[in-house]
């Protein structure tokens, strides 16, 4: 089975990064699709898109200057059957994708990508103090139905930090308390 296919232009404000597809997504072709994914939901109510997208629609998250891409493109059914070796083999690639399209944000979705591409050992949930191939960097929970840690409200929390960050870069007038 093959992964997802990219959802990236050039010069987007946030550009998502899940840390590999789930089978279901790769074999639907879109990403995010599992019934239990709370990705799309919680863009919407973080302020990232007007109405919630559906996992078919996945490409209309260009019109929001968002973009979608997996760190390692092998899907699984769950990210802990990732090697630390498929991480270090996806990090050279990963790195050129970001400095081509060059978004102002890159938002990793659980602390495993991040932690396999930057070999830190803790990091903390929200801005990091690097930055990735000149992006600002944020480590997000990752939305999945099998992340119990974190209540809906809990997601869109920290999603819309980044939210109110990106809009604050693009439009310095934006009142971040909306």
């Amino acid at each position: 089975m093959e992964g997802l296919e990219d959802i990236l232009a050039e010069g987007l404000s946030v550009v998502f990064c899940g840390i590999n597809p789930g089978l279901l997504a790769a074999a639907r072709g879109h990403h995010f699709a599992g019934r239990g994914n709370r990705f799309w939901r919680t863009l919407h109510l973080a302020g990232f898109t007007p109405e919630e997208v559906r996992p078919e629609n996945d490409r209309s998250i260009l019109e929001y200057q968002c973009g979608l891409t997996a760190v390692v493109a092998r899907p699984t059914a769950r990210a802990d059957q990732l090697s630390a070796q498929e991480f270090t083999a996806a990090a050279v690639s990963f790195e050129q994708k970001i400095a081509r399209y060059a978004p102002l944000h890159v938002a990793f979705l659980g602390k495993a990508a991040y932690v396999g591409l930057s070999g830190q050992k803790v990091i903390q949930w929200g801005r990091q103090a690097q930055t990735f191939c000149g992006a600002a960097v944020w480590v997000l929970p990752n939305p999945s139905g099998r992340n119990l840690a974190f209540a809906l409200e809990q997601l869109v929390a920290a999603y819309r930090q980044l939210y109110r960050a990106a809009c604050l870069q693009t439009n310095p007038g934006f009142d971040p308390t909306l």
